[in-house]
C-alpha cells in the first residue's frame, strides 16, 4: 500500500507546476494547459481522499471537475482561436481587446 503522503505530495508538485505556468507563460494555450494541470492536481486530491476514507463522493467530485474542465477548455480555445484570427497572436501580454 502506497502511503497517502506520496499522492498528496505528487498533487502538490502538480499544482505548483501549474501555478508557475499560469504566472510565467505568455502564450494563451500554455496558460490553459497550466490551468488543466492545476485541476488535475485537485482531482488527484479528491480521488486520494476518496480512496483513503472509502467514500465515493470524491470520485464523483473528480468526474464533475473533469466535465467542467472540458467545458472550460472548449470555451478558452474558442476565445483563443478568435483572438488569433483577429489579432494574429495568442500572446497574453499583447492582447488588450477587453480593456476600456
Amino acid at each position: 500500500m502506497i502511503p497517502i503522503e506520496y499522492f498528496l505530495g505528487f498533487a502538490a508538485i502538480l499544482f505548483v507546476i501549474g501555478a508557475y505556468g499560469v504566472m510565467t507563460a505568455k502564450n494563451g494555450i500554455v496558460v490553459l494547459m497550466s490551468v488543466e494541470i492545476m485541476l488535475n492536481a485537485a482531482n488527484m486530491n479528491f480521488i486520494t481522499f476518496s480512496s483513503f476514507f472509502n467514500d465515493s463522493r470524491g470520485q464523483a467530485f473528480a468526474l464533475i471537475s473533469m466535465a467542467i474542465a472540458a467545458a472550460e477548455v472548449a470555451v478558452g480555445l474558442a476565445i483563443l482561436l478568435n483572438l488569433y484570427k483577429s489579432r494574429g497572436t495568442t500572446d497574453i501580454d499583447e492582447v488588450n481587446i477587453m480593456r476600456w
